[in-house]
């Protein structure tokens, strides 16, 4: 891709979600929530302060990252869809083997156990 994002932009091939439910049902396009998951393809030089020092991006290429519902741009180029976000948008990158099958942590009870 010759596609180089300005300042602090990044570049990110969005990830669909399932079309199916665990049940099994097929959700249509319309019942489907926009994707806030996505995969960084390039990123910008990074943001220029005030001072004139360039502050590099925290993100690299490759990087599975969660972003603003309705940030960015959305273009297609060569019949792919891309969006450019600003890091600003970029919510978190996502980190490890198999972030499909990762699940979040179940929360800890406060209250103490009687005895």
């Amino acid at each position: 891709m010759n596609l180089r994002p300005l300042s602090d932009r990044v570049v990110v091939t969005p990830i669909e979600r399932e079309e199916m439910t665990k049940s099994g049902i097929v959700l249509p396009d319309t019942a489907r929530e926009k994707p806030q998951e996505g995969l960084v393809e390039a990123v910008g030089t990074g943001r220029i302060l005030d001072n004139g020092t360039r502050v590099p991006l925290e993100l690299k290429v490759g990087d599975r990252i969660l972003y603003a519902r309705y940030a960015g741009n959305e273009f297609k180029l060569e019949d792919i869809e891309y969006l450019i976000v600003s890091e600003k948008d970029v919510l978190a990158a996502v980190s490890g083997k198999d972030t499909k099958e990762t699940k979040a942590p179940r929360p800890r009870s406060t209250s103490k156990a009687r005895k």
